[in-house]
């Protein structure tokens, strides 16, 4: 039985996982009853429970687990018979790979997902920022949602990077807190975001190699990495482009008409993630 203090801090973590449900519902980064989080309490998780709205969830309905993902008894419970969604599975996956981990994000925002649907890579070298703060953001392979795919396309990836763009089915963020990981989903999208843009004006400039370099030593002594961290950055030596890279030979017309029309099919279909996530 959890002690008076475990049971305070198990009421801190409903508030707070309520409160960034809710965030993610206002600013569209789910919609109907997409996505979950979870926070690890010592040998415990604490998690969103399938089949609601995470805009409109009680504290009391999120469900207590163990690390493997089971539920706890009922007597422990406040969910009145809820279950845990079958994604906390990816969470799970997560924990055991990194115990500095303290909370997990999984969220379908529409911009990020619409560049996943285009087969568009996030993690070449753009914007500062993001370099310094996640590294970079790969995209995984694809798994079927709710499936046990989904711990094994995370598996290897989770280890390295703490914000995973999960191919036609959103993201998955993680963090030493709840806070943590909330915000390195919002800096996905905006990254997304600011890349479309970029991209619809015309042109993606990379980061030069040696400004690259210098943001990694910061974010390597930032994080308290080993001096030998050298960190997996960017994609494909930093390519930025659009066209299609099984056209090498490809002219530059070709290549800005190939970029142009992809630009344009990641248009449509930011339009209708967004109408969708209004509907």
């Amino acid at each position: 039985m959890p002690t008076v203090l475990d049971q305070q801090r198990v009421e801190k973590a409903r508030q707070d996982i309520v409160q960034v449900c809710r965030l993610m519902w206002e600013k569209g980064y789910v919609a109907a009853t997409d996505g979950n989080v979870s926070m690890r309490l010592g040998e415990q998780i604490l998690a969103t429970p399938s089949g609601l709205s995470k805009g409109m969830l009680h504290p009391q309905e999120l469900v207590l687990t163990d690390l493997q993902g089971n539920p706890l008894p009922e007597r422990l419970q406040t969910s009145k018979g809820l279950k845990p969604s079958s994604e906390l599975r990816m969470h799970c996956e997560a924990y055991r790979r990194r115990p500095d981990i303290g909370a997990v994000v999984h969220a379908h925002p529409p911009i990020a997902l619409a560049f996943s649907i285009a087969g568009v890579s996030l993690a070449g070298c753009v914007l500062p920022e993001v370099v310094l703060t996640l590294g970079a953001i790969p995209t995984t392979s694809y798994a079927t949602p709710t499936s046990a795919d989904g711990p094994n396309v995370i598996r290897d990836l989770v280890g390295r990077y703490d914000a995973l763009l999960l191919d036609r089915h959103g993201t998955l963020t993680v963090g030493k807190d709840l806070l943590d990981a909330y915000f390195k989903l919002e800096k996905i999208e905006h990254s997304a975001t600011v890349t479309l843009a970029a991209h619809a004006l015309g042109n993606v400039r990379t980061l030069p190699a040696e400004e690259v370099r210098r943001l990694t030593a910061i974010r390597r002594e930032t994080l308290g990495l080993p001096p030998e961290w050298q960190g997996e950055i960017c994609d494909r030596d930093n390519k930025a482009s659009l066209a299609d890279p099984s056209s090498p030979t490809a002219t530059p017309a070709e290549t800005a008409e190939a970029d142009d029309a992809l630009v344009a099919r990641i248009t449509r279909a930011v339009l209708r993630a967004l109408a969708d996530s209004r509907s």
